[in-house]
This record gives structure tokens, sequence and C-alpha cells, in this order.
């Protein structure tokens, strides 16, 4: 038993010292029972360096270097290679003097030094509380550091920031006229790591500050952020930021603000900006949103083509008021753009004008012909849909009248315009999801709603149109009504998940899409998806004897995608999202162990690259949703819950925990940690593979029973007969 205990705490692993040839490395037995003050003193010895105090040891590894401390000590493995170095009292203390009084290059050199080490929060919190972080701010305020010292001075200040101790309340309004004078400064060539930084700050500020995103409103202008767009760099990066921050001024900014800054943005001029610069790059890309873009900058576009179609969310949560003048003049304007080219009506007695408009009404396809205001009482879509059946009227007015007329003569198949506008738009809003805030994982945005000034009247100009014809194909009467709305809705969605780069585009793509092409892909579907439905007992013993079989495969499937690992997102402990940061976990292929550490968004590292580890033993079971550590104080917070989930460990009360990038993701994990504990899987993933895999598994075993009736019942067994004196001839 001792020494089983000796061996737990005691890690044989190598320490080095950079630029220090003459210190040959050790090879060292470390204690992890003793304090880290002891076995750097016990390091210092052999190599002959005075005052221990001013040394610590560092991690070794491309991914991480970070201090050592009693905190972050149990990360060591065995076999580890670690670095003696300065300590951060003394390296802050070194470096300040250098900022303070060194000469150009030694400022560069420190401030380099300084941008690199930042990001270890050992580091950042000594050097903070050491009044540096006051000093870079002071500098960059005063204009002290230029070109490469600016540049490594923004870097710092972002990562010391990005630990969250430090409130963003703290920045002056001079900081910030200073920060946005090097993105609205387009007149000097700035470094492109400059203009990253700057555009990230303001972004921040605008985002986590107390009423600091007014003052940036005032300074940074709309023109001066499209333009970076354009940057001769083409660096995605300073395009990514700057999608940021004009989303995050847009999701601050009050309604009229956001109506100039939607106006501004759907320009022509803006919109090609836009569009060719970020959009029109994946022209050759079939997976356009996350092929040519990085997912952020995917993401970004998303947000903003969310809050820009958020602007339609007061007209839709509108009642029409049958004493407001606008809308009944709005109604007016449709029946006389349908029915009105004789110019002897104003001749007519006014209860004839009456009984006309009533009728009128009848053939556009009102409920409520003798008041039509009160057919946009619901909510949603409210006025929203009054205002896109006048721009369809308006705008392509021909192929109006057409629909009302030709809606104006068959009773029976009558497609009423109205009413099917009006449920129309409401069908448009739910696909659209206008109305719900951005997801923090949402990446699908639709490149048409970039090419033109009204996108959503546009998308209902051709979707009324295809329901018009859609209608005509089903032959369908008033009350097939939901059913052909339904196959609307599957047009809309399969189109619109082709990313059609233009509204041209997608009026061809959906004009394929004929009610009879869609009843294929749905017996297709149907075929593919279908599973055994009978009750009949002999198919129900066979479901439980192949059961066990079914989930012990899915079970080593999930493990599968467990050993292949998983790039996550990366996420405070306060359950906000690190932009840019990502980690990767993996399984080991005993199943035995879970490696995990940080990578860039693109990199899948082995098991060796992954300098963290977490025994499948250490683990004492997986939470999910609002009840892991980091989903508890949310607090508005755009966060998706449901895709959260973490690993609690016996040892102590900590957990490693993680938000997934997508339903399926959370699923596999979930059920593939499940799998590890020996509990049972429980995601919604498991219970659609379970059905389909057995519905797949009985079907085959059934193939030499086709056309044979399966019973529902197993035939009677017969009684025994009085004795079993049987004969039998063979003639």
């Amino acid at each position: 038993m001792p020494s089983a205990t000796k061996d737990s705490t005691i890690l044989k692993i190598a320490v080095e010292m950079l630029n220090a040839p003459d210190k040959v490395p050790q090879l060292i037995e470390f204690d992890q029972s003793q304090p880290l003050s002891s076995i750097i003193q016990l390091l210092c010895k052999p190599w002959g360096l005075p005052d221990p105090d001013n040394y610590a040891l560092q991690f070794s590894e491309s991914n991480n270097q970070n201090y050592i401390t009693e905190k972050n000590r149990n990360e060591i493995k065995n076999g580890s290679v670690l670095r003696l170095e300065q300590s951060p009292a003394k390296t802050v203390q070194d470096i300040l003097a250098k900022i303070n009084s060194g000469n150009e290059n030694d400022q560069t050199a420190a401030l380099s030094k300084l941008s690199t080490l930042s990001s270890d929060l050992t580091f950042a919190l000594e050097f903070i509380n050491k009044k540096g972080l006051t000093l870079i701010i002071h500098n960059i305020e005063s204009g002290k550091f230029k070109g490469p010292s600016l540049k490594f001075a923004l870097i710092t200040f972002v990562e010391l920031m990005d630990h969250g101790n430090i409130s963003w309340d703290i920045l002056e309004n001079q900081f910030i006229n200073k920060v946005a004078s090097f993105v609205s400064n387009q007149s000097n060539t700035q470094d492109p790591k400059i203009i990253q930084s700057c555009l990230s700050i303001l972004e921040n500020i605008v985002l986590n500050s107390s009423g600091k995103n007014l003052h940036v409103e005032k300074e940074i202008t709309i023109p001066s952020l499209i333009s970076h767009l354009q940057n001769p760099y083409q660096d995605s990066i300073i395009q990514q930021n700057a999608i940021a921050l004009l989303n995050a001024i847009f999701s601050k900014a009050d309604v009229n603000k956001r109506k100039a800054i939607a106006a501004t943005l759907s320009s022509k001029q803006v919109r090609n900006v836009i569009y060719e610069n970020l959009i029109g790059a994946s022209e050759f890309s079939k997976n356009v949103a996350k092929e040519a873009l990085g997912t952020e900058l995917a993401h970004q576009l998303y947000v903003l083509q969310s809050l820009t179609l958020g602007l339609l969310e007061p007209k839709m949560r509108q009642r029409a008021d049958s004493q407001e003048q606008e809308s009944q003049e709005k109604i007016k304007e449709l029946r006389k753009i349908a029915f009105d080219n004789d110019n002897n009506s104003l001749e007519v007695t006014t209860r004839h004008q009456l009984n006309n408009s009533t009728r009128d009404y009848k053939k556009l396809g009102f409920k409520c012909e003798i008041d039509p205001i009160k057919d946009f009482n619901e909510v949603p879509p409210g006025i929203l849909a009054l205002d896109c059946m006048l721009y369809f009227a308006r705008n392509y007015s021909e192929d109006y009248r057409k629909i009302v007329l030709e809606n104006s003569r068959a009773v029976e198949h009558e497609c009423p315009f109205g009413k099917t506008s009006i449920e129309l738009v409401k069908l448009l809003c739910d696909i659209l999801h206008i109305s719900e805030p951005p997801s923090e994982q949402g990446q699908t945005y639709h490149p048409l709603f970039f090419t033109h000034d009204h996108p959503f009247e546009e998308l209902f100009c051709i979707c009324i149109a295809l329901l018009n014809k859609t209608w005509k194909e089903m032959r369908a009467t008033s009350e097939d009504f939901m059913k052909v709305l339904s196959v609307v809705r599957e047009q809309i969605n399969r189109a619109l998940s082709a990313s059609p780069k233009g509204f041209d585009k997608f009026r061809q793509r959906i004009n394929q899409l004929t009610y009879a092409e869609i009843t294929q892909i749905w017996q297709q579907e149907r075929t593919n998806r279908e599973v055994w439905e009978s009750h009949a007992r002999p198919i129900v013993e066979l479901k439980e004897k192949i059961t066990p079989e079914i989930i012990e495969l899915i079970q080593q499937q999930r493990l599968g995608v467990l050993v292949g690992g998983t790039r996550f997102k990366k996420y405070s402990s306060r359950g906000q999202r690190i932009k840019d940061k990502f980690w990767f976990v993996r399984l080991s292929p005993n199943h035995k162990v879970l490696h995990y550490g940080d990578c860039d968004e693109k990199s899948t590292p082995s098991l060796e690259e992954l300098g963290n580890k977490l025994a499948v033993s250490d683990i004492k079971c997986v939470v999910m949703g609002k009840d892991c550590p980091h989903m508890k104080d949310l607090r508005g917070r755009k966060v998706t819950p449901h895709l959260a989930f973490s690993l609690i460990l016996k040892s102590a009360e900590e957990s490693l925990d993680f938000v997934a990038p997508d339903e399926q993701i959370f699923d596999y994990w979930t059920d593939g940690i499940n799998a590890l504990l020996k509990e049972k899987m429980i995601s919604r993933c498991f219970e659609n593979d379970l059905e389909t895999l057995l519905s797949m598994d009985i079907k085959v075993r059934l193939l030499d029973a086709e056309g044979i009736d399966i019973p529902q019942d197993p035939p009677q067994i017969p009684e025994e007969p009085d004795d079993y004196d049987f004969y039998y001839d063979n003639n």
C-alpha cells in the first residue's frame, strides 16, 4: 500500500532552462505532496541560481506554457518536460522597468513578451496588481506607444481584459477616442493586428460596459466599419471583428438608430461590399457558410441577418386598428390595383360603392369582407402581412392581378389571396425565426438576404406565387389549407437550405420543387425512416431479442465518436463564450482516459498533442443543461443551455464543462460518457437510432417472409392426442 501511494504522488519529469546552454537539464522525481517552493529551491541548487523566490516552473507544450501553481500542478504528468523561468513577479518587474525607462527596442521586446504572457491568468493577475494595466491604458491614451509597441500593447490589453477580472467600465472616453481613431482614420496605414485589436476592444466596450456604447456610436461610423470589409490585406479577422462590432452597436442601439443602421446596410453600395468581400468569395464552394468563411465570421453574418430581420418584429406584433387611416388606405389600394380600371367609378352611388367593395374584398380572399382590417388582428403576423401584400401589388402588379382574378372564378378550388398571404407571412416569420434573439451557436445565414433592399418582402412575393402554383397542382380546396401550407413550408425550407446566392437562384430552385417532387421526396424519406409498426407478438418478441445487440452497436458508434474527438468552443466559468478560442477532447483507444487541450479552429490534435488527461474512473456523473456549473448564473447571456453538459469528478468539487456545437454532438457525447460510466443512454438521437436500426434489422430478417401475413397472435397449439401410435405410410 505505501508503494502505491508513493507511485501516485511522485512523478518522473525533466526540467530545463531555455537560453542557458550551460545549464544541463535535470531529471527529477516530482513529489505532488511537496510545496512548489521547495521543489524550485532544489532545482536552483545544482544550477547555482541564487534567490529561488525569483523563479517559477512553466509548462513547455506548444499549446500550454502557463506558470505552474498549486491550483494547476495536478496537470503535470509522468514524463512531462517543464521549464524553470523567472517568476511572474520578477518578470513583471523587469517588463515594467523596460516599458518605463528602456529604449525603443527594449520597450518593444518587453511588450512583445508581455503580449504572449498575458494569456496566462497567473501572470495577468500579477501584472494587473502591479498597476501594469493602468500603465498600458495610459500609454495608449497618450500616444506614447507607436508602431510595433502599439501593436503589442493593444494585444496585451485584449488578453488581460479577456480574463474577465477587470470591468470594462474603468475605461475613460479619452481611451475610447484613441482606440476609435485607429479604426476611423484610414489615411494612415496601420498594422492589421492593431485594427484587429481595436475592433475587438470597441466591441467589448459596447457589449460589456455600462453606457459607454453611446460614446462608441458617436466615434465610429457605419461606413468606416464597412470599409474594413474591403481591407487591402483581405484579413478575415478584421472583417470578422468589423461585423462583430457592427452587430454589437446594432444590438445595443435604440429603435430609431437600428432603423438608420438597417437603412445604411440595405443600400446597394453597402450590400455589394458585404456580398463581394464575404459571401461572393465562396462562389465555387458547395458549403457556402462553412468552407469559404470561418465559423466565427459565418456566425457574425448570421447575427447580422437576425438583427436586421428582427426590425420586422414590431409590425409582426402590431394588430391592425379599424380607426387607423393608414391601414385602411393600404387595403383600399389593394382593391384599387386589383379591380379599379373604371374611370367613371366616382359616378356610382355610395350604396353601390359599398356593395362593390364588399364583393371585391371577397374576391381578394379576405375572411371579413365587410371590414377586412379585422383579418390583420392576429399576431403574428399583424400588419406585416398587409405591408407584404401591398409590396407585391405595387411591384408585381400583373402577377398580383392574375392571382386575384384566377381565384375569383372557381369557387371550389379557389386559393383566397388574403387568407393565404396572412398565413404565408406567419409561416415565413416562423421559418426565419423573426423575434427570436440570435443563438450563440448559430451559423446559418442566407446569402440572398444580402442582395436586396427589401429581402423579406421579395421572399414573400416569390412564395405567394409558389403557394398559388402548389394549390393548383394539389387541386386543393379550402379544407386542404393546412396541407398546402405544410407542402409550401417544405418547399421553402429545401430551397433555402441550398444557400441560393440571389433571389433568381431561389426562384429557380423553388420552382423545381413541385408538389409531385415533394411528394416523391417524402415517400422516399418515409421509406428510409419507416419503422416496423406491427404489434404482432412474433415481431415484438423479435425486437426484444435483438434490442441488446442494437444498443451495443450504438454504444460502440458513440465511443468511436469520442475516440475520434471533437472541437468545442471555449466558454468561461460564467458561461460566456470566448471568441476564437477552441479546445479539443478525445477518448483514448482503450476507453480509459479523456485527453483534452487547446487547439485552433481547423486543427485536429493527436493524443500526444493534448496535454491534459482525465481518467474515466475519476468521473462521477454527467449533468446537462441548466444543471451544469457553468450554466448556473446566465443572467440574460445569449447562451444555449440545452447544448451544455459537464463531467462531475469524484475527487473534488470540480467539473469539466462543455457546450456542444449542435444537438447531434451533444447527444453523441452525453451518450458516450453514459456508456463509459455503464449508465443508460437517454438522448433523443439514441432513441431515433435504436428505432431506425431495429426497423432495418427486422426488415432484413423478414425478407424471406415477404408476402406472408404474420398473424397478430401465434397459431394455437392443438391439444395433445390420446396416444402417440402414429402410422407412416411411405406409399
